[in-house]
């Protein structure tokens, strides 16, 4: 067995496609028509992007109720849910600033490797982290 796929709600489509793809390097795995379990009129869209190589990827689901739009930015209740490893720190890291990144503090050395918090463009906290 292995994680396929883990969800993160999106306010839209295009701008967290640009964002994952641009700034953290991603690649689009797919974009096609979708429809909504819930509301077969609805018309979605399935979206997926993973770090290059990456086994697990991300499906950006846009957010379609007043639940969900809630949910943006706020998956895991204020704690870093997302952990994008590296073996580069330097590099990814000054690449992910010349794209606008927001890092909420400079990196550190921790015992596990070099390690920065950053906000994705919906709110979620993510670790850039190169292990030891």
């Amino acid at each position: 067995m292995g994680l396929g796929l883990i969800t993160l709600v999106v306010p839209d489509y295009d701008p967290a496609i640009d964002y994952f793809t641009r700034a953290l390097g991603f690649e689009l795995v797919e974009d096609s028509p979708a429809v909504s379990s819930r509301d077969p009129g609805r018309e979605k869209r399935w979206v997926v992007v993973r770090p290059p190589g990456a086994g697990a990827a991300l499906l950006l689901a846009r957010a379609d109720s007043k639940a969900e739009r809630a949910r943006i930015g706020d998956q895991t209740g204020g704690r870093v849910g997302f952990f994008m490893e590296t073996d580069d720190f330097a590099r990814d890291h000054a690449h992910m600033l010349a794209e606008g990144v927001a890092f909420l503090e400079e990196p550190r050395v921790a015992p596990y490797g070099t390690v920065a918090v950053f906000r994705d463009i919906c709110g979620n906290l993510w670790d850039l982290i190169e292990r030891r």
